[in-house]
């Protein structure tokens, strides 16, 4: 019973994820990104394995989600063959749609920045790495990785992530749950389940540690169950399943439309524009992937700050000296003006939480006492040049989610007049 152990430039955690399919009984074999993906075939299942795939680059597991082999996965894994994403692996299967599993593998989860809550307040985000408890919140025969489960077990593993926080709409949750989804939810060592930190160790949405497809074959795992002895369930329901060959198809009835995307115009009377002083190789590295998708565009990323004040001397220059919103050193400010130009669409992205604009506005209040600051929300601006068919590419990349997920975030087009 051989199963793939799929690794992409920046996977780490082969090594573990081989010895717990063993564990398991089964034979892990190493499969590489840049092998002949027809080989695919030859395996009973598939583990994504964790990592920082293409160094994270644009979202945590995007750049692999483009890759050719995840299409070879859907025609795989559509009769049955289980498919397992853990952490980045995990965030691989979310952005390319195989989870929920809609038609034409529309986006309708998202993975995004942690964000720790506690008493309503936010005690950080970002990277966190810990041990937490979870459980499967339902035990169903039919999915790949809850069926030598007990009802109440719990299981305590290992996480380390700083986009593990899954968001998703409750009508899709809902369906998912009276499905064969696989779902795992972060509780406490006695099983219960809060919705605060630590128990809830990124504010993830109904508390999610895992989920899969309502077919039951594939599921995205941000804990590491390969880290640890106590994991092995996971991947011996992987081989009960395989044994037992218990697929059914099943269809989800949930829709989704993603908002239409209209001109931004800043709101507050200061902008930054800042662009990195050397090349930016996270544009470069997504403009590649998109020209082996077959697009033909040209990228630049800026960071966009907007930041509401009340009237201050010097303002804009104490933000400046306090090297929080950019390093001149590294980075540089561009002048709005110059952005504008021919066979060129600028595209507007930001959290729609935005975590990181309250937590600068909260440093410059607290530390710099600059308490004349109200609001700063911080955005990306994807400048986009072709030589032909802008506008068709631009819509084309939208619609597949490229800069912006429409569950986690808000795009618009960046108008300068």
């Amino acid at each position: 019973m051989k199963i793939a152990v799929i690794q992409f430039p920046g996977s780490n955690c082969e090594r573990e994820t081989k010895l717990a399919v063993l564990r398991a009984g089964m034979q892990p074999v190493d499969f590489l990104w840049n092998e002949k993906s027809e080989r695919l075939q030859e395996y009973a299942g598939y583990i994504i394995v964790g990592g920082f795939s293409y160094e994270d680059r644009g979202r945590s597991g995007l750049i692999a989600a483009l890759d050719p082999l995840l299409q070879i996965l859907a025609e795989e894994t559509k009769n049955g063959k289980p498919l397992l994403g853990i952490c980045n692996g995990a965030q691989i299967l979310i952005e390319s749609g195989l989870i929920p599993g809609l038609p034409n593998f529309q986006k309708a989860i998202a993975l995004t920045t942690n964000k720790r809550l506690q008493q309503g307040k936010i005690l950080g985000t970002g990277f966190y790495n810990d041990w937490v408890y979870i459980k499967p919140k339902t035990i169903n025969i039919l999915n790949a990785y809850t069926n030598v489960f007990s009802k109440n077990t719990t299981v305590h593993l290992p996480v380390a992530h700083a986009e593990g926080r899954f968001l998703l709409e409750e009508s899709l949750y809902q369906e998912l749950c009276t499905s064969p989804a696989a779902i795992f939810e972060y509780c406490d060592q006695a099983g219960q389940v809060q919705e605060t930190f630590p128990t809830n160790p990124n504010g993830s949405a109904f508390n999610l540690a895992a989920i899969g497809n309502a077919a039951g074959n594939i599921m995205a795992m941000m804990p590491h169950p390969e880290r640890t002895l106590l994991g092995d369930p996971i991947f011996q329901s992987m081989k009960h399943y395989l044994q037992n060959e218990s697929f059914k198809k099943h269809t989800l009835h949930y829709s989704f439309s993603s908002p239409p995307v209209t001109t931004y115009r800043p709101n507050h009377p200061f902008e930054l524009i800042v662009a990195l002083a050397i090349h930016d190789n996270e544009a470069i590295t997504i403009e590649n992937a998109l020209s082996q998708a077959g697009f033909s565009v040209r990228l630049k990323r800026y960071i966009h700050w907007e930041i509401a004040a009340e009237p201050s001397e010097n303002l804009m220059q104490k933000i400046q000296q306090s090297y929080e919103l950019f390093n001149p050193k590294k980075e540089y400010l561009v002048n709005k003006a110059s952005l504008k130009s021919a066979n060129t669409k600028i595209l507007l992205v930001h959290e729609k939480e935005n975590l990181l604009g309250h937590y600068k506005q909260q440093l410059l209040n607290k530390h710099f006492g600059l308490t004349s600051i109200k609001k700063i929300k911080r955005s990306l601006l994807w400048q986009i040049e072709a030589d032909h068919d802008l506008d068709s590419q631009v819509q084309t990349l939208i619609t597949k989610a490229i800069f912006a997920n429409p569950i986690a975030h808000e795009c618009y087009q960046y108008e300068i007049d």
